[in-house]
């Protein structure tokens, strides 16, 4: 059994074909998407994190508004870039969203991808510390996050405040308490998924990562996987580990699917550079009839070593188009593989 979730990037642009040409459109169709998935089925909503682009950037007013809406679909982020983050700030935001779901925020985090603007991180007003990298600063913002979500107070209480304080140190509030063993961390190399399972976070394995052996996209994932497994034992965690994996997955059911995802058939892992000089495999996408796909997916190692895969979905072709595609593969594809 797997845990099946979708992954939305939140585009939208004034386009013809768009169903999403608003930054509001994107916000609301996400929350319907989100109930949607819910009635059919699905696991989890997650929804990408960008900076000065035209998609989703702030996600806790989203993730409180669908839990709100919904009952029992876990609702997250695949990730947010801690470089950008105020870590106390987001402590309360983060807590307040969890609440509001009742528990069922599971949150991915990470030191961040290439972005849109160069050292955007500067315009919100943060500057790695002296010697550090801005990975490095992502990476110390994370670990402080990670500590203020335990709840344990660490601040002195003003002697004459406006309201009553309690004894001791205070904490920052909202606290959820659990939301801590609910932070995941987006690894794109070997190294950083042995580092978060050190810390205690869920690893999310994206569609990328750092090219560290040549093999295809889903070997280089799995082993990654498996040397995250070893480190979360090793380490002595009382709590079982969870590993996601993102797939783009498109059954073809109809004359429109195959004319949008047709060319995706013949798909293969790509080759690219980030940030310039730093050489990535990016994995491939999987269209076809849903017999053919389970042949390919059963092939998939870092799928069979995953609790959780994350679909991505084309969110600017509407909620029924995209709750059409989730339906298929839940219906047609996940039970010959066992997910279901």
């Amino acid at each position: 059994m797997k845990k099946i979730g979708f992954l939305s990037f939140g585009h939208w642009s004034n386009h013809p074909a768009y169903q999403t040409r608003t930054a509001a459109d994107t916000l609301l169709q996400s929350i319907d998407l989100a109930v949607a998935a819910e009635a059919i089925g699905l696991d989890g909503a997650y929804f990408r994190v960008h900076h000065f682009a035209a998609q989703l950037a702030s996600p806790f007013p989203l993730l409180s508004a669908i839990g709100a809406r919904t009952n029992k679909i876990e609702i997250g982020t695949g990730v947010i870039d801690m470089r950008y983050e105020n870590p106390l700030y987001m402590v309360e935001d983060a807590g307040a969203a969890d609440l509001i779901s009742g528990g069922r925020l599971q949150l991915g985090i990470s030191r961040g991808s290439p972005e849109q603007v160069i050292d955007g991180w500067r315009y919100f007003g943060y500057e790695p510390a002296e010697g550090e990298t801005d990975a490095d600063m992502g990476r110390r913002k994370a670990l402080q996050f990670l500590d203020k979500l335990r709840g344990v107070g660490f601040a002195k209480p003003n002697p004459n405040p406006m309201f009553p304080n309690p004894p001791g140190l205070l904490r920052l509030e909202p606290h959820s308490p659990g939301l801590r063993e609910r932070i995941w961390w987006g690894a794109g190399t070997n190294a950083t998924a042995i580092w978060a399972a050190e810390n205690g976070m869920h690893l999310q394995s994206s569609t990328l990562k750092m090219d560290e052996s040549g093999k295809p996209f889903h070997v280089q994932q799995a082993e990654q996987i498996r040397l995250y497994k070893q480190a979360w034992k090793t380490a002595g965690h009382q709590r079982e580990p969870r590993v996601s994996v993102s797939r783009s997955i498109f059954p073809l059911m109809t004359e429109q699917d195959r004319y949008l995802f047709g060319r995706d058939s013949n798909s293969v892992d790509k080759i690219g550079f980030l940030d310039s000089d730093q050489r990535a495999i990016f994995g491939r996408s999987y269209a076809g009839e849903p017999d053919q796909l389970i042949k390919e997916l059963a092939k998939d190692e870092a799928i069979q070593e995953a609790d959780t895969l994350l679909l991505t979905i084309p969110n600017t072709l509407g909620v029924e188009y995209n709750v059409h595609i989730l339906s298929a593969i839940l219906e047609h594809v996940a039970p010959g593989l066992g997910w279901r």
